[in-house]
């Protein structure tokens, strides 16, 4: 039985950049570094996001970049200020998708490493309540 996520990895070219882009604009909090021992595949740091262990692990970056992504739940109070963040490092900003009203707010962004991240504003219960509401405005 599944009890949950446990970790996300994502594999880049420089463990340091990283490191200080989820402490700058995910608020992470740093748990362990390998330093120069590989006990995995490469070398490694872990870190706590909102609650989720996020492990980043040196490699070859991501040949492209793809719509796949993780998304981050924020205060809906807060999204400018984490826009603001995302800014000031010098993130690409990807275009928003279209939006139901009401579905909750979000700005995607691409590391140096091509991962796509999200910070959503919106739960899922709001977002299938909006869809639930246009179905009954179609029909």
């Amino acid at each position: 039985m599944i009890e949950g996520l446990s970790h996300v990895t994502f594999i880049v070219r420089d463990l340091d950049r990283m490191a200080y882009l989820l402490l700058a604009i995910f608020d992470a909090e740093e748990i362990y570094s390998s330093g120069d021992e590989k006990f995995s595949i490469s070398r490694e740091k872990f870190f706590v996001v909102g609650g989720i262990w996020v492990a980043i692990m040196e490699g070859d970056p991501l040949p492209e970049k793809t719509y796949n992504h993780v998304a981050f739940k924020i205060p809906d109070e807060l999204f400018d200020d984490y826009l603001e963040r995302i800014r000031l490092h010098g993130m690409e900003i990807r275009e928003d998708r279209s939006r139901v009203k009401g579905e909750g707010r979000s700005v995607y962004f691409y590391d140096h490493d091509n991962h796509l991240f999200e910070l959503h504003t919106g739960t899922l219960e709001q977002r299938l309540e909006r869809y639930r509401e246009g179905l009954i405005e179609r029909s």
